[in-house]
């Protein structure tokens, strides 16, 4: 309670603006948010990355109010319909089961977004943790575990992909087990890259000496400085994801029929391209604008995340 009524204090009698610039913080809290108003302001100097947020929220938007934006069963069928062109009553059109296009691309947003998460969650701490396991024991455990590394780099991230779908089955789930066996090794990379800039450091020397065991100095130390870099390359990283989800769902191995995926879509629609151009296009451009928005993203983090290129 003490904390929380300097904070109030503070921002009471200096004003917000004030209590987020002043040179001396009182308390972790707002350090923290000094921190974070300080990578908000070096954030909103990109555009481009502004943009490219705005569109990743309108994504986690639309997944989550998906039945409040429209009134149609993205899987209910209407054969009597099948094909029809945009109108009023179907702003995308539908496709060749009658179904309403623009119902199955706001869904479809709420697969995507499930996939990226799963994917996040699994690929950052896996990658994180034999990264910096790798490059702070060194040796033999270095060795072994890059090669490893090495073994899932050496293929392309897509046709790996496709191996581990094609023998784990079509499904949603092991499309994102295939997706995720193949998105950790960058990471991984990068981690061991940092680590073995931070485990000479003079501060890890001194924790060393004071007895602290590899596991605490790797949690608490390590891991921690490496978190930014590995925020951009996972955000930077996403594009390649929703590619692979969407090829995968294009060769059907990702989400299966009804359910509404961009990529199942696009496999779909290819058949009535030159016909029915929007029950391929509306799918193929939610896929780029994506795509592009968590590039942008990347781009920006990448600048207010990496201390060098701050400077």
């Amino acid at each position: 309670m003490t904390i929380s009524s300097e904070h109030a204090d503070s921002v009471n009698t200096g004003g917000l603006r004030n209590w987020l610039l002043t040179p001396e913080p009182r308390g972790w809290f707002q350090s923290s948010a000094q921190q974070i108003h300080q990578g908000w302001r070096k954030f909103s100097l990109h555009p481009l990355g502004l943009a490219g947020l705005a569109i990743i929220l309108l994504l986690i938007v639309v997944a989550l109010a998906a039945p409040l934006l429209t009134s149609y069963d993205p899987i209910v069928q209407d054969m009597a319909g099948r094909l029809a062109a945009p109108s009023a009553s179907h702003w995308l059109g539908t496709d060749n089961f009658g179904r309403d296009v623009f119902s199955r691309v706001i869904y479809g947003a709420r697969t995507t977004l499930y996939i990226i998460t799963l994917v996040t969650v699994i690929v950052a701490p896996l990658g994180l943790l034999i990264g910096t396991v790798s490059g702070y024991f060194g040796g033999i455990v270095d060795e072994i575990l890059m090669r490893i590394t090495d073994i899932f780099l050496s293929f392309p991230g897509l046709v790996l992909a496709l191996g581990f779908a094609a023998a784990l089955g079509p499904g949603i789930t092991n499309a994102i087990i295939a997706i995720s066996l193949t998105a950790w090794p960058p990471i991984a990379r990068l981690a061991r890259a940092e680590t073995l800039s931070l485990r000479k450091a003079d501060y890890i020397a001194a924790v060393r000496l004071q007895g602290a065991t590899s596991i605490a100095i790797i949690t608490r130390h390590i891991l921690p400085m490496c978190i930014p870099s590995v925020i951009v390359r996972v955000t930077l990283n996403m594009a390649g994801i929703i590619i692979t989800a969407a090829g995968l769902g294009f060769l059907g191995l990702g989400a299966q029929p009804p359910w509404p995926e961009w990529g199942s879509m696009a496999a779909s629609g290819r058949e009535f391209m030159l016909d029915s151009p929007w029950v391929i296009a509306a799918p193929g451009i939610a896929i780029a604008l994506v795509s592009l928005a968590f590039n942008l993203v990347g781009d920006a983090l990448r600048d207010v995340l990496d201390p060098r290129g701050s400077e």
